[in-house]
């Protein structure tokens, strides 16, 4: 099984997911594939449709690319005819019967769990409320309670969409710092954080900078600005890795 970062990182960048069935392999001879990376062979597949999970408009009920293939220690490819395999894919045009892979493990073996995660995400990121991608910070800053240890952090992040998206991060005294992500221009601090295994984590875990830079810190206090680099910090340490 795939992580649901990887999953998630293909499912945004292919506009055609398809399941289908491999009705042939043919493998391509080295001087037609000079660049394919050690350990690979290429082929030329063709399958027979059986789903569209993403993409506009009909499929053929056939279609063909070409896939750099894993081969085992003996330099042998393996047997793909007749496998069901899950395909992020662009269409390329012009070519109706053709589709490009995304990458290079753009052919995923079929199982109901990847097919599965790989619906919900493709829901996920349809959907008119979808986080959009985030592109990096526009700017962060703390400002001060009126107690010792009280105050907030604002970390505004950019995307690509150039939808709002923030953090804030509060601080009580005596209670760990608790931190909330808004999308939208009003800040609902009862979100709380994402989910993880959710497109709106996978957004944040996989899409922020691994730390604030100086132009981001807006701060007239040096206090003030590490303060905002730590909250920015946890962040990223309850978010985890983008494994």
């Amino acid at each position: 099984m795939p992580s649901y970062a990887a999953l998630a990182g293909q499912v945004v960048r292919a506009p055609l997911i398809l399941d289908a069935r491999i009705r042939s392999a043919t493998r391509l001879a080295p001087d037609q594939a000079p660049d394919v990376a050690p350990g690979r062979a290429r082929y030329y597949v063709e399958v027979d449709v059986l789903a569209l999970i993403r993409g506009n408009g009909a499929m053929p009920a056939r279609v063909a690319y070409v896939a750099d293939v894993p081969l085992d220690s003996r330099g042998k490819g393996p047997k793909l005819k007749k496998q069901r395999v899950l395909l992020f894919a662009r269409p390329v045009p012009g070519r109706a019967d053709q589709i490009q892979l995304t990458g290079i493990e753009s052919q995923r073996n079929y199982l109901p769990e990847i097919d599965a995660m790989a619906r919900g995400i493709t829901r996920e990121a349809l959907a008119a409320d979808a986080p959009p991608a985030i592109t990096g910070v526009g700017n962060a800053f703390h400002v001060p309670g009126s107690l010792p240890g009280e105050g907030e952090t604002q970390v505004f992040l950019a995307t690509d969409t150039n939808a709002p998206v923030s953090l804030q991060i509060a601080r009580r005294p005596g209670a760990a710092p608790r931190w909330t992500v808004s999308l939208g221009d009003i800040v609902d601090d009862s979100a709380g954080p994402p989910t993880a295994g959710t497109l709106l984590w996978y957004r944040l875990a996989c899409g922020l900078p691994r730390q604030l830079s100086p132009e981001n810190l807006e701060s007239d206090s040096p206090d003030n600005a590490r303060i905002a680099a730590e909250d920015y910090a946890m962040v990223l340490a309850a978010l985890g890795p983008c494994a």
